[in-house]
Parts: structure tokens; sequence; C-alpha cells
């Protein structure tokens, strides 16, 4: 995912993608293995941030191409 991201290519994409596995991981956590987390179930704040930061950086920041019409 880190080549990826470098690349550039499919951003969109690779955004969404990040999204979802931390959002799955996560929620995995918070429920099954809270006492293994640096901030316990606390950092669900945290991963919903990273979350916000990764969408506003990828579809509010970045200007969508258009096809020339």
């Amino acid at each position: 995912m880190a080549v990826w991201i470098l690349t550039g290519i499919r951003s969109r994409l690779n955004s969404l993608l990040q999204i979802v596995v931390i959002a799955v991981m996560n929620t995995l956590e918070f429920f099954l293995v809270p006492d293994l987390l640096l901030w316990g179930r606390f950092n669900a704040v945290f991963a919903l941030l990273l979350i916000l930061v990764i969408y506003y950086n990828e579809f509010h920041l970045k200007p969508k191409i258009r096809p020339h019409s």
C-alpha cells in the first residue's frame, strides 16, 4: 500500500481501501482485544481522526480531474 500511495495511481481507491482497513481493524480490536490497545477503547477516537484526515486529504484537498468536453 505504501508503493501505491507514493505512485499516486488510483489514489481515491487507495484512500477508500485505507479507510475500510482502518475501520475494520479498529472495530475488531475494540470488541475483541481492547486491553491490548495503547489507549484501550479510546483508541477508536484516534482511528476516526485518522480516517477523517485521509478522507479530507483525498476528497477535499485534491482537485477533481474533469475530462475535456
